[in-house]
């Protein structure tokens, strides 16, 4: 059997991970522990992000014509990929939360739908809240107003039933 020919299903794989995804990030992951790294990827599976080792040419030859093509300049050394189809700044903040306690964790790039972020892009991407956090700040925020004025008018109502 041809190299060829074992390599393509990983290619396969990795273009079938990528493909509808909302963002992924590549991160070097030299120097991290055995315990570290089941840590890691226990975080990102509760966050329902793919975290993969791949092989730099595997990955290119996957990302040939989509956006994840411009992680190319990347792909040296070690390389991990943390994909997700869902939310688009999971990958991101997780790697990066992850990072501050293991310092030898690196994160390299990102695409997040669609648009290339250097390491310090991705940085400021993973500070952003996730979906559902950005939803319950915006429903706490309508519900405020309402909830000032009910309790307004209920004041208004006693103080109208003592003085009768």
């Amino acid at each position: 059997m041809a190299k060829v020919e074992l390599k393509q299903p990983v290619v396969k794989e990795i273009a079938e991970l990528l493909d509808g995804a909302a963002s992924a990030v590549v991160v070097d992951y030299r120097g991290l522990t055995v315990e570290q790294d089941t840590i890691l990827r226990k975080q990102l599976r509760e966050a329902g992000v793919t975290y993969k080792v791949y092989k730099n040419t595997m990955i290119r030859f996957a990302a040939k014509g989509t956006a994840f093509e411009a992680l190319n300049p990347d792909l040296e050394g070690p390389t991990a990929l943390a994909v997700s189809k869902t939310d688009a700044t999971a990958p991101a903040r997780v790697l990066a939360n992850f990072a501050k306690t293991a310092d030898k964790l690196e994160l390299k790039a990102g695409v997040v739908e669609g648009t290339y972020y250097d390491s310090k892009g991705i940085q400021v991407i993973a500070t952003i809240p996730s979906r559902e956090e950005l939803l319950g700040k915006l429903l706490g925020s309508i519900q405020s107003p309402i909830a000032n004025l009910a309790r307004v008018l209920n004041q208004i109502s006693e103080s109208k039933a003592s003085e009768a």
